[in-house]
C-alpha cells in the first residue's frame, strides 16, 4: 500500500483527535437553567432541567428537596408529581453532584406552580338562620356580608351573588350588590301575612360551572305595632282594621241579671298584633252611663245595675286596653230602652205543618206540607225590636222525639211508628228577654203525604226554567191556532170584507156580527146606494120557504174603476146596492134599515137586516109598509143562530145619532 493510501486512512482519526481536543471537558456541575414555572393539574413529560457533569461525578438529589416532587435520571431533573396550587405554589429541588461519597457542587432549581380556576366558591354554611323584628327599618343591613362571603381557593377570582326568593311574594329583601352580599330589607314586613320567609343566595366565579348556593331562613319577630282591635272587623290591610260598633236593648222598669245579648256579637277585642297577643282589660270611659251599666274588666260583658224608668237611648264609649297599657282602642255600644207595654213576638203562623216517611233516624230534617221540597223553618218576629230578629232562640218543649237546630226542625231518634205530633215550639229573643210560642203539627207515615191537591207531597217539582219552556212551547201552539182560525174567517168570510165594486164610491167594509159601523165619512156627497137583494131561491123538496140560503158569491172582478156599470148595479134593480143608512122610511119589501129622525138628538130606530125570505114564507107579523118590528120571531131566530137569512148584522142598541 502506498502512503498515499495509508494518508487517506487515518484522515478520520485525525480529524477526530482535533475536535476532542477543542471541546473543553467540565470541571463542575453546571444547569441550563434553574427558575421555571409550570400549571397546576398538569406535568410535563421531559426533564425540566439538563445536568452538566464533570468526569467522574455523579448527580443526587440534596435532603432540601420538595418532598416526592422531583427525580432524578442520569443527568436530567424529572417533575415526579402533579403540582397543586392551593397545596404548593413553589417546588424546590436541590441537586448534589458528588465524587464518589462526597459532595463536589451543590445546585437548587425553583419551580413556580401557576394557579388555575379549578375550584368552586364555597359559603361557610348551608344555612344560615335569622331572626328579624317586624318593625326593622328599611334598609337595614339584617345580614352582613362578612357572614354571607363565599369563598374561592383560586387566587384573584371574583365572585357574582345572586338573591332569589324562595317564598311567594316576599320580595322584602335584596342584596347590597352583585359583589357585596349584604342582605338589606327594602320594605317593611308584615307579620300577619308573613312569618316566615326563605331565600335563596347564589354564587359563581368566573367559571359557569363553579357554583354554590345557601339557604337563609328569615324568622319575621311581632312587634308590637297595633292597638287592640273590637271584633268582628272589616280589615282594610293588615295594618288598619274598621272594629265593630255594639248595639243592644233593654226593657223599661225590668232588672236583668245576665250580661246584655249584643249585636253583631258580644263586646270583644284581641291585641292587634297576633303575634304577640297582649292581654285585654275594659272599661266604661266616663259618663253618666255608670249608673245603669257595668263591664267586666276581663270578660267584657256588659250588664244592666239599675232598671231604666223610660225609654232612652245610651251611648256607651267602651275602652280596651292592652295589659303592659303600651296601646288602647274606643268603640261604641248604642243601647235602646224601650217601654214593653208594645206588642209581644209572634210567629207568622199559629200552627205549622210538616210531614216526615218512616225509616229515617235521628237528625233528619221534618219537611214543609206546603212546600215538600223545602224543609219546615220556624221563624218569629218582633216588631218592636226588629233589629234583632235574628237573636231568637227555638226549642219544643212538649215532645222529646224532636228538637231544634236553628230554625229547622229534626228528628232525636228514629220514628218506628206512624201518626201526628203536635209540638210546641217556643221562641226567646236573647236580646230583649222576650218570647213567643207556636204549634206544629208533624204528620208521620209509611208513604209521602199527598198535597191539598191530589198530588203525592214527595212528587217531583218543576223548576223556573222548566216552566219557562212549557210556557213558550205553549205559546207557539197558541199562535198557531190563532193563525189557523184566521185562515179559516178569511175563507168562509173574507168575501164580505170586499168593497163593492159598483159603487162610484167607496163602501165602507163590512164588519162583524155585533159591531157598530163607526166610520160614516163622505168624500163630498152621502151615498145611499141600495144593498144588493139576492133572489129568493126556490126551496127544495121537504123543505120550508125560510130554508136558509147560501151566501152570495163575490164579484169576478173587485178592483173599482170608470166605466158603465154592470146590470146588478143598475139604479132601481132589484139586486143594487143599497145604503142601510136613510133619513126616510122606504116601504119596501125586504129592504131593511137604519132610520135616523131629521132633528138633532132623535132616536135612531135599530133593526136587523135580513135578506127578504119567500112571499110564501113571510110571517103575518110583519108591518104593511114592509118594514120589520125587530122583535119578531124570525130575529130572534137569527140572532140565536138557528139558519135563518144568514146575511143578517146587529147593531146595537139605540142611540141618539146627530144627523
Amino acid at each position: 500500500m502506498g502512503a498515499w493510501a495509508w494518508g487517506l486512512l487515518l484522515l478520520p482519526l485525525l480529524a477526530s483527535a482535533q475536535i476532542q481536543a477543542v471541546t473543553p471537558v467540565p470541571t463542575v456541575c453546571s444547569v441550563d437553567k434553574t427558575v421555571l414555572s409550570v400549571e397546576e393539574n398538569t406535568q410535563p413529560q421531559g426533564p425540566l432541567v439538563k445536568v452538566s457533569l464533570p468526569d467522574g461525578q455523579q448527580l443526587a438529589l440534596g435532603a432540601q428537596s420538595t418532598p416526592g416532587a422531583f427525580r432524578v435520571e442520569g443527568g436530567e431533573l424529572y417533575l415526579n408529581m402533579t403540582p397543586d396550587y392551593e397545596e404548593t405554589t413553589v417546588l424546590r429541588a436541590e441537586l448534589e453532584c458528588r465524587s464518589g461519597d462526597s459532595v463536589v457542587t451543590q445546585l437548587r432549581v425553583f419551580v413556580t406552580v401557576l394557579d388555575v380556576n379549578d375550584n368552586a366558591p364555597t359559603f361557610s354554611s348551608t344555612i344560615f338562620v335569622k331572626k328579624v323584628p317586624e318593625d326593622t327599618k328599611v334598609d337595614t343591613i339584617v345580614i352582613p356580608a362578612s357572614t354571607l362571603r363565599a369563598q374561592d381557593l383560586d387566587k384573584d377570582d371574583i365572585l357574582f351573588y345572586t338573591l332569589q326568593s324562595v317564598t311567594p311574594d316576599a320580595d322584602f329583601f335584596s342584596l347590597a350588590g352583585v359583589n357585596q352580599p349584604d342582605l338589606m330589607l327594602i320594605q317593611p314586613l308584615q307579620f300577619q301575612e308573613w312569618t316566615n320567609i326563605t331565600l335563596k343566595l347564589l354564587v359563581q366565579d368566573a367559571s359557569p360551572n363553579h357554583t354554590a348556593a345557601a339557604t337563609l331562613a328569615l324568622e319575621v319577630q311581632p312587634a308590637d305595632l297595633r292597638p287592640p282591635w273590637f271584633l268582628p272587623c272589616a280589615y282594610t290591610d293588615s295594618h288598619v282594621c274598621i272594629q265593630a260598633r255594639y248595639r243592644g236593648a233593654v226593657l223599661t222598669g225590668q232588672a236583668m241579671v245576665a250580661p246584655l245579648a249584643l249585636s253583631p256579637g258580644p263586646i270583644y277585642a284581641v291585641d292587634g298584633d297576633w303575634g304577640i297577643g297582649e292581654g285585654i282589660e275594659y272599661s266604661i270611659m266616663g259618663g253618666n252611663q255608670e249608673a245603669f251599666f257595668s263591664i267586666g274588666t276581663d270578660s267584657g260583658n256588659l250588664t244592666l245595675r239599675a232598671t231604666v224608668p223610660s225609654p232612652q237611648t245610651f251611648e256607651l264609649l267602651v275602652k280596651a286596653e292592652q295589659v303592659d297599657r303600651a296601646r288602647y282602642s274606643v268603640t261604641q255600644v248604642t243601647v235602646e230602652a224601650k217601654d214593653p207595654g208594645g206588642g209581644a213576638p209572634s210567629f207568622p203562623l199559629k200552627l205549622y205543618r210538616g210531614f216526615l216517611v218512616l225509616g229515617h233516624g235521628e237528625g233528619v230534617a221534618v219537611k214543609d206540607t206546603a212546600d215538600p221540597s223545602q224543609p219546615l223553618t220556624i221563624r218569629a218576629h218582633d216588631r218592636e225590636f226588629p233589629d234583632y230578629n235574628g237573636a231568637f232562640t227555638y226549642h219544643i218543649t212538649n215532645d222529646s222525639h224532636f228538637r231544634m237546630e236553628g230554625e229547622a226542625v229534626l228528628t232525636t231518634g228514629l220514628l218506628a211508628t206512624p201518626g201526628v205530633y203536635f209540638l210546641e215550639v217556643q221562641a226567646a229573643n236573647t236580646q230583649t228577654s222576650r218570647s213567643a210560642s207556636a204549634a206544629i203539627e208533624v204528620q208521620v207515615s209509611s208513604e209521602p203525604t199527598p198535597e191539598p191537591g191530589g198530588s203525592l207531597a214527595e212528587a217531583p217539582r218543576f223548576s223556573t226554567v222548566q216552566m219557562a219552556a212549557l210556557g213558550g212551547v205553549l205559546g207557539a201552539l197558541l199562535l198557531l191556532a190563532l193563525l189557523a182560525l184566521a185562515v179559516l174567517v178569511h175563507k168562509h168570510y173574507g168575501h164580505r170584507l170586499q168593497c163593492c165594486p159598483c159603487c162610484s164610491h167607496k163602501a165602507p167594509e163590512a164588519l162583524p156580527d155585533g159591531q157598530d159601523d163607526q166610520a160614516f165619512e163622505s168624500d163630498g156627497e152621502d151615498n145611499w146606494a141600495p144593498v144588493p137583494s139576492p133572489p129568493p131561491a126556490a126551496p127544495s123538496p121537504g123543505h120550508t120557504a125560510l130554508e136558509p140560503r147560501a151566501p152570495p158569491q163575490p164579484p169576478e172582478s173587485p178592483s173599482p174603476g170608470p166605466g158603465p156599470k154592470s146590470p146588478a148595479c143598475a139604479e132601481g134593480s132589484p139586486t143594487a146596492m143599497r145604503s142601510i143608512l136613510t133619513k126616510e122610511r122606504r116601504p119596501e119589501s125586504g129592504y131593511k134599515a137604519v132610520w135616523f129622525g131629521d132633528d138633532i138628538g132623535a132616536e135612531a130606530d135599530v133593526v136587523v137586516l135580513n135578506v127578504p125570505a119567500a112571499d110564501t114564507g113571510r110571517s103575518d107579523s110583519e108591518d104593511g109598509d114592509g118594514w120589520d118590528s125587530g122583535d119578531d120571531e124570525d130575529s130572534k131566530n137569527i140572532e140565536n143562530g138557528d139558519g135563518r137569512g144568514g146575511e143578517s148584522t146587529f147593531l146595537g142598541p139605540q142611540e141618539d145619532v146627530p144627523h
